[in-house]
C-alpha cells in the first residue's frame, strides 16, 4: 500500500462527534449555517460559531476559512464552499479540488495533525458522488501530509464508495 494511504481512514459516522483537530464544514457562502452537514455543525458547535463566522465576511467557492470548534470535540472547523453541480462544464472539478487543497493548507498552516472531511458538494449541491470521491481522494493524496485524514461518510453507500475508490488509487 502506498505511504499516503496509511494516514487516511474512512468512517461512517456523524462528523460532529469526531475528536480531531479540525472537521471540515461543507458550508454555504455566508458561513452562517444552513442544511445538511453545515446545519448539523452549527447546531452542535453552538451560537459562538455563528458569531465568529459573522466576522469572516463569507467565503467564495473553492476557498476555506478556519474558526474555533466551540462545543464540538473538534478544536477547529474549517469551512469551505463547494461548487454546485451544473453538468461539469463550469469548472466544478477544479473548484471542488480547491476545497480540499485549501482546507488541507489551512490545517498545515495551523499545525493541525488530524482533519475530517465530509463528502463536499454531494448533497444538495448535486455533485456526482463517484466523481466527487475521486477528486477528494486525489486532493488528499497530492496535498500536504497531514498526519491523519478521515473521510467521514453519511450512510453505507457513500462509505462503500470511498473504500472502493481508495482501494483502486495508487
Amino acid at each position: 500500500m502506498p505511504q499516503w494511504k496509511g494516514r487516511v481512514s474512512v468512517l461512517e459516522a456523524n462528523i460532529v462527534a469526531l475528536d480531531v483537530d479540525a472537521i471540515v464544514n461543507a458550508a454555504n457562502s455566508s458561513l452562517l449555517g444552513g442544511g445538511g452537514v453545515d446545519g448539523a455543525i452549527h447546531r452542535a458547535a453552538g451560537p459562538e460559531l455563528v458569531a465568529e463566522c459573522r466576522m469572516l465576511n463569507g467565503c467564495r467557492t473553492g476557498e476555506a476559512k478556519i474558526t474555533k470548534g466551540y462545543r464540538l470535540k473538534a478544536r477547529h472547523v474549517i469551512h469551505t464552499v463547494g461548487p454546485v453541480w451544473n453538468g461539469g462544464e463550469r469548472g466544478e472539478a477544479g473548484l471542488l479540488a480547491s476545497c480540499y487543497r485549501n482546507a488541507l493548507a489551512l490545517a498545515e498552516k495551523h499545525s493541525l495533525r488530524s482533519i475530517a472531511f465530509p463528502a463536499i458538494s454531494t448533497g444538495v449541491y448535486r455533485y456526482p458522488a463517484e466523481e466527487a470521491t475521486r477528486i477528494a481522494i486525489e486532493a488528499v493524496r497530492d496535498g500536504p501530509a497531514i498526519e491523519r485524514v478521515t473521510f467521514c461518510c453519511f450512510g453505507q453507500p457513500m462509505y462503500d464508495l470511498y473504500l472502493r475508490i481508495l482501494a483502486g488509487i495508487d
